[in-house]
Formats: structure tokens, C-alpha cells, sequence
């Protein structure tokens, strides 16, 4: 059995909640860049929790801005999903699985962009939310009048721009747009990349009056870790459990988090905050950022490409490892939570690592440490390079276990296959995706330059890394004499280095 609007009520199984089959014909108030798993099991989670409440009382329409995946399922859905939540909390098992009706529809910009349009002449709209990567908040100067715009700031002026026209300027009909994407101050970032579109495209000054004084663009901060869809036996087994097939399914855990940079105005609008203690709004969330970004997010991106490369696939599998969940520990309370570039409380970078930890080891989330490689440069940069120039601020010598993370990244940016415009890189004679915008870049600088020379233009790079890591000389003979066991020993016996070298000392 599919699951779908007219199978709902077949569905006997007494582990899932089902949504109340009012919530089918609340209106749209969410107009949502992204169909990925982190908004679908976070962001429309927070909404279809408050609708099954009754407290926010609006669906989601979700705008799917990439050709990337296929939303047919979708639509032979009528764009339900399961969401299983699993973990440990105080010990105990929890496991919960929800049906998210949060979404009305889902619509191609590519092929539907004058319906979305259309959406900007709906009363009841009034949030717009985004996720498409670091990369996607980006200025692209561009027309707002292609068919559709290439860029997400340049579709997000165009839906605004559409819904000023439609209003005729009116104050009332100004949103709210929360960007998800994980970089500092993502709300003004896009705020600025739009109005900068807009001198770009001469679009008239009451309009430009009216976004600034009319329309909140939010900071915001997300956290949930989200494996998104299960292996095959664990899918096949979740889905003989619930009694029905569902090729949405995600799972997650239990943690969550959407801090919102807002005040009385914004928990006004975003009503479905009061459903789950999970959505904060406060005038001020930069302590929930610096946490996130840089112990789990930033602890990520310096671990995935040293633990693909050593064999593991899954966190999971990474911290059953000694080895592995070691260097994991090390990294994040004796480096980088020794150096977050932001004032904190005493102790709090310690206490948020140790619940880190502890998520990382969730039994039962597989998530894919080739999935965290996604857009790994931009990541490392906005992530993990603050981490190191401040340590070097406070302690003048390299972070080791940032070192090898580092090396373990240059490596499995070593391209051996172009095809077209994908490149892919080796573990153990199996070729592997690099996801990266710098791989050809990486490509480039590996096909023509010994190992030495290849790190020393890496780090010398300041387009890449706003600085240049050269400069910190030990630093960069870390990276060298790391990845040069690496390519001789192999990535496992670098992995041990910086233990070893702090039992000698």
C-alpha cells in the first residue's frame, strides 16, 4: 500500500500518528525554497506539529529550485512523508513515527515558475523559508524577469517584487524570510544580496522602501542531525512495521533546534513556535550559532573526508571505532571548543560537545560521512578556518587534530577521473563523488604539482580561505608530514599520529 491522501485511513498500525484530517484544507502561509530532508524534518515538522495542535493553522508550499531528485514521489504521495524520530533521551528508547502533512504542494521553478508567481498574490502568505547550502546565498547578477531567475536570491526578489505589484506597496503584505543556510548573519546576508539585485535590475525606490521597511529578514540557526532516507533493509524493514510504502521516509533524531532572530512581531507570525520548545525566537541567537556551527557542524566537516577515507561509511560506524571516536573527542573539546571565535559562558562550549557527542553516537541514525563532504571547501572555510586563526591568536602553534582533518580534506579532494564536469576521487580501487565547486579547481592543482607544492598553493590560497594559512608555518608542516603517511602508510596509520605524538609527550 502507497501511502497517500485516500490510504490514510487504511493505515492500522498503532506506532504512527496520523494527521487530522482537518489540516487537508488549511491554506497556504509558507512559501519554502528546498525540498530537502533538513527542512522537511525540521522546519515543516515545527508546522505540522503546531497545525495538528491547531496553532499556526497553514501548509507549506515548496518550491523545488534545482533538477537535482525527482518529485514525482511527491505528487504519487499527495506529498505526505513519514519522519521517524529515533534516540535515547534520559536512557530510554524513543521511537516515533509521524505522517507530515505540513506540505500542499511542490512546484518546479524550472517548468512552473509563473504558478509560483502566482503565490505572491495569496493573503494568507506570509513566511518564505530556504535551505540551499552555503552556495546558494550567493550574488548572481541576474535579471528577475528570466524564466525563472538562475540564483535563489534572484527567484526570492522576483516572488517579492511580484507580490509588491500585487499589493500594490501595501505594508501589511510584507513577509517574513528565514534562511536556514548555515553562515553568519544568513538573514542580513540575503537581505543585502537582495537589495543589491535590486539596484542591479533598477527596480523602482518605493519598492525598494517597502522591502526594507516592510519585510524581516531573520537570522536564523537549525540543528537536527538528518540521515534522510534509509539504507534498503533498514527502509524495507521500517515500512513492513508502519503497513505501508513510503519513498519520502526520513529518519532523525530527537534533538531539535530552529533558533530565530526575532522579537514580539516575529512570534506573532510564527506561531507554530509555541507548539515545541525546540523554536526559539529571541532578539539575539549568536550563542546557539557559534555552538552548532562550530562543535557539531565544524567537528563534520574536519572528520568526513579522514573517516570515508579510513574506510568508515557511517558516524556510527565511525564512533565504534577507538581510533576514530578519539581523534572525534579531541578535535572538539581540546581544540575547537578551546577556540570558538564568540564569547561564552563558562564551561558551555564543554557541555554542548559532551551532548554532541553523545548524539554522534545515536544507534540508530546511518548518516553517510560521504553526504557530509557535500560542498566541503565552502564548509571547511565558514566553518572550521575562524576556528584556526583563533586558536593561533590564543595559542600560537598548530591544532594537530585540525591538521590531520585538514590533510585528510586535501586528499579526498585528489580528483583521478573527469567525466564531463563530475570528478571523482578513490578509496580502496572504488571510485567516489567530489561534490565540491573547488573540484576542478583541486583537479588542477593535484595533476600538476608534487605533494608539498600542492599543499603550499592550497594554504597559500586566500580566494579560498579569506587568509593565508601559510603563514602559519607549523601548521602547514602538520599538513604535509599528515598527508604524506597518508599517501605512503595509508590513512588509518594517520589517523593514530596525534594520539601517539601526545603519549610521547
Amino acid at each position: 500500500m502507497q501511502l497517500n491522501k485516500e490510504n490514510i485511513k487504511n493505515i492500522t498500525s498503532s506506532n504512527v500518528v496520523k494527521p487530522p484530517e482537518h489540516v487537508f484544507e488549511l491554506p497556504d502561509k509558507v512559501l519554502q525554497f528546498g525540498t530537502g530532508v533538513l527542512l522537511r524534518c525540521l522546519c515543516d515538522y515545527f508546522i505540522d506539529k503546531a497545525n495538528s495542535q491547531g496553532i499556526f493553522n497553514g501548509r507549506v508550499v515548496v518550491v523545488k529550485s534545482t533538477d537535482s531528485g525527482d518529485a514525482s514521489a511527491f505528487d504519487k504521495q499527495d506529498n505526505l512523508y513519514t519522519l521517524c524520530v529515533r534516540g535515547i533521551v534520559d536512557g530510554k528508547n524513543v521511537e516515533e513515527n509521524i505522517i507530515s502533512s505540513a506540505i500542499s504542494h511542490v512546484l518546479s521553478a524550472k517548468q512552473q515558475w509563473k504558478e509560483i508567481l502566482k503565490y505572491a498574490h495569496n493573503r494568507h502568505l506570509q513566511i518564505i523559508i530556504s535551505n540551499t547550502t552555503e552556495v546558494g546565498l550567493t550574488l548572481v547578477k541576474e535579471s528577475i524577469h528570466e524564466n525563472p531567475p538562475s540564483s535563489f536570491p534572484a527567484k526570492l526578489l522576483a516572488f517579492l517584487y511580484e507580490r509588491y505589484q500585487a499589493f500594490v506597496g501595501a505594508a501589511e503584505a510584507g513577509m517574513i524570510i528565514i534562511p536556514t543556510e548555515l553562515i553568519t548573519d544568513n538573514g542580513k546576508k540575503l537581505f543585502h544580496i537582495v537589495e543589491e539585485l535590486a539596484g542591479f535590475n533598477n527596480l523602482d525606490e518605493n519598492f525598494v522602501r517597502w522591502l526594507k521597511e516592510h519585510n524581516r529578514f531573520c537570522n536564523s540557526l537549525v540543528d537536527r542531525i538528518v540521515p534522510g532516507k534509509p539504507d534498503t533493509q533498514t527502509l524495507q524493514q521500517l515500512q513492513n512495521e508502519l503497513g505501508y510504502e513510503d519513498e519520502l521516509l526520513s529518519v532523525c533524531e530527537v534533538y531539535r533546534l530552529w533558533a530565530i532572530e526575532g522579537d514580539y512581531h516575529e512570534k506573532d507570525i510564527l506561531s507554530f513556535f509555541a507548539a515545541d520548545e525546540g523554536v526559539i525566537i529571541e532578539p539575539h541567537i549568536e550563542i546557539y550559532k557559534e555552538l552548532k556551527l562550530r562543535l557539531l557542524n565544524g567537528t563534520h566537516t574536519l572528520t568526513c573526508g579522514l573517516a570515508y577515507l579510513s574506510g568508515f561509511n557511517t558516524v556510527k560506524e565511525g564512533m565504534n571505532d577507538a581510533s576514530l571516536s578519539t581523534f572525534i573527542s579531541d578535535l572538539m573539546l581540546k581544540e575547537i571548543a578551546q577556540a570558538v571565535p564568540y564569547p561564552l559562558p563558562d564551561n558551555a562550549a564543554y557541555e554542548f560537545g559532551m551532548k554532541v557527542l553523545d548524539r554522534f553516537r545515536n544507534p540508530y541514525l546511518q548518516h553517510q560521512w560521504l553526504n557530509i563532504t557535500l560542498q566541503y571547501t565552502s564548509k571547511m572555510k565558514m566553518r572550521n578556518i575562524p576556528i584556526l586563526v583563533r586558536y593561533y591568536e590564543l595559542y600560537d602553534v598548530a591544532p594537530k587534530n585540525f591538521a590531520l582533518g585538514f590533510a585528510a580534506y586535501i586528499l579526498f579532494m585528489k580528483a583521478v577521473k573527469k567525466e564531463g564536469e563530475k570528478y571523482y576521487g578513490e578509496r580502496n580501487s572504488v571510485l567516489y563523488p567530489i561534490n565540491d565547486e573547488k573540484a576542478e579547481y583541486f583537479y588542477e592543482v593535484w595533476k600538476n604539482n608534487s605533494v608539498d607544492d600542492v599543499i603550499t598553493i592550497v594554504l597559500h590560497n586566500q580566494e579560498l580561505w579569506g587568509v593565508d594559512l601559510s603563514h602559519f608555518y607549523d601548521f602547514t608542516e602538520s599538513v604535509k608530514g599528515y598527508l604524506k603517511v597518508m599517501l605512503e602508510q595509508g590513512v588509518s596509520a594517520a589517523l593514530a599520529a596525534p594520539q601517539q605524538e601526545e603519549q610521547v609527550e
